[in-house]
């Protein structure tokens, strides 16, 4: 593995920008004795405020666990890892609840839209978990909707919606309370290439516009010229950071990087 502290980049930002999340020796492990499955190995990592971080790396090299962890939404075994200075182990169950609901928005592979609400109720559920009136809630959900393009399908249920438009739903309830931290997991997977496309320019522009952070789990080698950096994961270890797809797989990076789907 190579150390996040031979990485130049990592330790201290060269533009400047402040820490969102920084993450030191994080392991996670799944199961016991011979059964055990070593998720994470010592994960190091950083990352700025304003920025799109990429993970990237073969299924299964613990990309998902490790968002997770970063989202509170899974507890570390070992390691330290902090979002915006709070630390998820140091809160009790309403604390972190209260903190993730506020801090972090998500965006989910498979969606997870409720079908029977509308698009502008579903979008609503952050704020409405939040403790907004309902009122209030579903007007900030119709104004980010329309954000996103879709303003004039708020009564629409998800299964009216094409999958893009229902990626783009997911969008704009991550992004309604006004996270400052926006996890994804496989946002494009689903996709076809334009529109995978347009929702990430779309989920740059609306989140970066806010210097919030972006961490984007993903195999689509289609969408890496979107990131300011790409973290490469294989076997549970970060075991490389570059800025650019090319430096990680070469010229020959749709070759390089076709195993890694399996």
């Amino acid at each position: 593995m190579t150390a996040i502290a031979s990485q130049p980049n990592m330790q201290a930002d060269p533009a400047g920008r402040g820490l969102a999340v920084r993450c030191r020796a994080i392991t996670k492990n799944y199961g016991a004795g011979q059964s055990v499955v070593r998720a994470l190995r010592g994960i190091d990592l950083d990352v700025y405020l304003g920025e799109l971080l990429m993970l990237v790396g073969p299924s299964g090299c613990g990309k998902t666990t490790l968002i997770s962890v970063i989202a509170g939404v899974l507890d570390r075994d070992g390691g330290e890892c902090t979002v915006f200075g709070k630390d998820f182990s140091a809160m009790n169950s309403r604390e972190r609840t209260r903190f993730r609901g506020q801090t972090i928005g998500f965006v989910f592979q498979s969606f997870n839209l409720i079908p029977t609400l509308t698009i502008a109720e579903n979008v609503s559920v952050p704020l409405l978990l939040n403790g907004v009136h309902r009122r209030a809630a579903l007007a900030k959900a119709k104004e980010m909707l329309d954000t996103v393009g879709l303003g004039a399908r708020v009564n629409d249920t998800p299964n009216r919606l094409s999958g893009g438009q229902q990626q783009r739903v997911a969008i704009a309830r991550a992004l309604v309370h006004d996270p400052k931290l926006i996890v994804c997991d496989e946002p494009t997977s689903a996709l076809d290439h334009e529109t995978g496309h347009k929702i990430v320019e779309l989920l740059k522009g609306v989140a970066m516009g806010g210097n919030r952070s972006l961490v984007v789990v993903t195999h689509d080698n289609r969408i890496f010229d979107f990131a300011d950096r790409i973290a490469h994961m294989d076997d549970g270890q970060v075991d490389k950071i570059v800025g650019s797809a090319k430096e990680l797989y070469g010229p020959n990076m749709n070759a390089s990087h076709a195993g890694e789907k399996a």
